[in-house]
């Protein structure tokens, strides 16, 4: 009787390992390593990547390159669309000040046809540009190879 009780633990145990296993497999494919192009002496970009992190689902590494252009250039982004840094994100490419749920949005969705996502310019009040209540409006460009949509559009008014 003994040793059936303890086969009963024993599988018990097993199966919560395999479902704690997979729990934690399924976290852990949510995060994303995030590797950021950006010029030296940029520090909105470094703001930026504060706010990639701060939920504690991105680590985000840095990688100072003198010729921006080129980076920008050899990954796609169209020239209207550039911003300051460019980054990769599990194969896409984000441009600018990209919110974090939007990014997360894209890696839970991957749509066909989008090979990144970009906010042009440097608007204030978007992630990394923050000051103050001071705040324009902006979109989220999704662009690839079929073309571009509007992938978010916030009002200036912190929506």
């Amino acid at each position: 009787m003994l040793h059936l009780i303890n086969n009963a633990i024993a599988k018990r145990s097993i199966a919560g390992s395999l479902i704690l296993g997979t729990a934690l497999t399924a976290c852990a494919a949510q995060a994303a390593s995030v590797t950021m192009y950006r010029d030296p002496h940029c520090g909105c970009c470094l703001a930026w990547a504060g706010h990639m992190e701060e939920r504690g689902k991105h680590e985000v590494t840095s990688i100072d390159h003198a010729d921006m252009g080129a980076v920008k250039a050899e990954r796609g982004v169209p020239a209207d669309l550039r911003s300051c840094h460019t980054a990769v994100v599990d194969g896409y490419v984000i441009e600018g000040h990209v919110p974090a749920a939007d990014i997360e949005r894209l890696l839970a969705e991957r749509p066909d046809g989008v090979t990144g996502l970009a906010v042009a310019g440097m608007p204030m009040g978007s992630p990394g540009m923050e000051h103050g209540d001071h705040r324009q409006p902006f979109e989220v460009i999704a662009f690839g190879p079929e073309g571009r949509s509007v992938w978010a559009s916030y009002d200036g008014r912190g929506s």
